[in-house]
């Protein structure tokens, strides 16, 4: 009875299992022609596993999770939350990626499988309950990445972006696994809830290098400073639909993953790890605004971006408390929905022959030769910045509103100073498309969905975001309550 129990709350991971087997021998038979039809049914598969999270971020977070196999996985709301994200960002991978991928004769059909199981692999880490479910989920999305970074075989880039991102999550996986070892060693368990209640008690020396190592493992994972030296090399050189989905699905379960972490497993010891995460959050947002403003490459401009964007929401885990990662949760909806816009808009900057214009020189005068892709780039630019009535400006006030409570008026400063600074790269483009003498470079037809997509993203990040923000806060305020609910 309890295996059956496990196997019906573990259902979303099933799903996908079984339909990332069944979709890889339909690769393996049909060949690279089925990649279309096999990436509409992974589109598929990913929204009834979608189905099958949500009812458990709408309901109560109340009382103790629900937990499957002896407590190493977790299905409560702060889980869907993450896992609905997840699966949004794959989704949109997978259906911007076709058309890219057929203009170089680089679409193969195991491209929506590796980010299938990749999706598995995350959906596993934000569920995790034990640190050994933790690692397993980590490794499986980390090795369906290093595949996906190094996609496009014919170019140097992609294989060099790929082979950067292998040597280094290899570095950052085993100083992880390092610090999983010595928490086991000085706790006695992998249990989440058995490490809370070992460290309860107090923290021993042994124990803190512990907590120190699986920090700078997960890190290294969301590219937060002083672990984010592959970020701009790998947004870069991997293709486009890749770093759409490195920006968003990985990104997202990396951040929910520290989080549940930090608040669950070392929950009781909050001294021993908040100055590691301000400390982190701070360096993260200098580096990332200072490291942008020499950038001429669109995805290195949007790679250091993210580096900044995930300070200010590690200023919301610094908090400690449930307002704060409700406020981090906020944030991390709004920046999947800006990484989407923006990175599809980057796909659909393209010249006469279909090549992908990514020199931020190369878009001058954007306006007057595409009004439309320029005015939804600028909106990204600007909620990016954070600048009011964007919907990033929200993102960024409920963090600093959450620090600012917490009593850390330092650190809410300083991260407010910093945003004026980086606003800086981004009014950069804006004045780039807005300003500059017209190139007439980018005058590539755009498909359909990308359209379509672009739209939907820019109307959310749009002021018409803020209709959404009673229903956001209810969905993250759940979703946060869960990690404080231990039984």
């Amino acid at each position: 009875m309890e295996l059956l129990r496990s196997l019906q709350i573990t259902l979303a991971e099933e799903v996908l299992s079984i339909s990332g087997l069944i979709l890889l021998l339909v690769a393996a038979w049909a060949g690279d022609k089925a990649a279309r039809l096999i990436s509409i049914l992974s589109v598929a598969v990913l929204t009834v596993c979608a189905l099958i999270a949500a009812p458990a971020l709408c309901g109560s977070a109340m009382g103790p999770a629900v937990t499957a196999f002896a407590g190493q996985y977790h299905a409560d709301a702060f889980a869907a939350f993450a896992k609905l994200l997840i699966y949004a960002g794959a989704g949109v991978t997978l259906i911007v990626a076709p058309a890219f991928f057929e203009r170089v004769r680089g679409m193969r059909a195991e491209f929506p499988l590796l980010v299938l199981f990749a999706a598995l692999g995350m959906g596993i880490m934000v569920s995790a309950g034990d640190l050994l479910a933790l690692y397993i989920g980590l490794e499986l999305n980390s090795l369906a990445s290093y595949v996906l970074a190094s996609m496009l075989r014919s170019d140097e880039r992609s294989a060099e972006s790929g082979l950067k991102y292998f040597v280094l999550g290899s570095l950052a996986s085993g100083i992880l696994l390092y610090g999983v070892s010595l928490t086991y060693g000085f706790t006695g368990t992998t249990s989440f809830e058995g490490i809370r209640l070992a460290l309860s008690h107090g923290l021993s020396t042994g124990a803190t290098f512990g907590v120190v190592f699986v920090l700078a493992g997960l890190a290294f994972k969301i590219s937060a400073a002083p672990f984010h030296m592959w970020t701009p090399d790998v947004y870069e050189g991997a293709p486009t639909p890749v770093t759409t989905f490195f920006a968003t699905a990985p990104k997202v379960a990396a951040l929910t993953l520290l989080m549940r972490v930090s608040l669950e497993a070392f929950g009781t010891q909050v001294h021993a790890w908040q100055q590691i995460v301000i400390f982190a959050a701070l360096l993260s947002i200098v580096i990332g605004a200072l490291g942008a403003i020499g950038q001429n490459n669109i995805k290195r401009l949007m790679a250091y971006s993210s580096i900044n964007n995930v300070g200010f929401m590690l200023i919301g885990l610094a908090c400690a408390n449930q307002p704060g990662a409700a406020a981090m949760l906020v944030y991390l909806a709004i920046y999947v929905a800006m990484s989407v816009a923006g990175f599809v808009a980057v796909l659909m900057l393209k010249d006469a022959d279909g090549e992908p214009v990514e020199a931020i020189s190369d878009m001058a005068g954007l306006s007057k030769t595409r009004p439309g892709l320029a005015a939804a780039l600028a909106a990204v630019m600007f909620s990016l910045a954070g600048i009011p009535p964007l919907f990033g400006f929200w993102g960024k006030f409920v963090v600093f509103q959450a620090a600012v409570q917490a009593n850390l008026l330092a650190l809410a400063a300083i991260g407010i100073a910093a945003s004026v600074i980086g606003a800086f790269y981004y009014l950069k483009v804006v004045k780039v498309l807005y300003f500059d003498e017209a190139t007439d470079k980018v005058t590539g037809k755009s498909e359909l969905a990308h359209t379509v997509l672009l739209v939907v993203a820019t109307l959310f990040i749009s002021p018409l975001g803020y209709l959404l923000t009673n229903w956001l806060h209810v969905l993250a305020g759940n979703a946060a309550a869960a990690l404080f609910h231990v039984a």
